[in-house]
């Protein structure tokens, strides 16, 4: 390859950031299921009371809870994935013993807003992994490796009006 070395380097590292910032939204959210998981298994049990319902930009909902543990009222918001309650149902939660503001509900959705940020990071990895193949793909010698067919070569008569294959009309074109 004629490629400059800091070319090959570049592209191996656009490739390795993009797999990297590509893994962690997945990562992300198997811990998080993990911990939906655990939370469920050993958290307080309570019942929640959805107090508002909003949709902003984008069509994006946010459900916000209310719910009384240990003699105090906690508020927290959960954003709308897969399940959207209306206002006024009654939601069973499990919350977290150490963090009363962390639970994870019935329908198996954390409360806040968690993995946002790593969403976008996978976005960002998955456009920086891509520009990263077809960078390393651009610089190799396809050609050098596969060479194209060339067309067959016709053989020329050397004789002026000896006689050819081709017709009248294709030989007066050719003039």
């Amino acid at each position: 390859m004629n490629t400059p070395p800091w070319r090959a380097v570049g592209c191996v590292l656009l490739l390795v950031v993009g797999g990297l910032l590509l893994w962690l939204p997945i990562h992300t959210q198997n811990k998080l299921d993990e911990w939906a998981v655990e939370l469920r298994a050993g958290g307080e049990p309570a019942q929640a009371i959805i107090y508002d319902r909003t949709t902003k930009g984008r069509g994006k909902t946010t459900m916000y809870f209310r719910y009384d543990l240990g003699g105090r009222t906690y508020e927290q918001e959960v954003p709308c994935v897969e399940v959207c309650r209306s206002y006024g149902d009654e939601v069973r939660i499990w919350v977290n013993r150490a963090d009363p503001s962390d639970f994870v509900t019935d329908f198996e959705q954390l409360s806040g807003h968690r993995g946002r940020l790593q969403g976008v990071l996978g976005a960002a990895g998955f456009a920086i992994l891509l520009l990263g193949v077809l960078l390393t793909l651009s610089r190799v010698p396809w050609r050098r490796w596969f060479p194209g067919r060339r067309p067959p070569r016709r053989a020329r008569t050397a004789v002026r009006g000896a006689f050819t294959s081709r017709s009248k009309h294709k030989r007066r074109a050719g003039r």
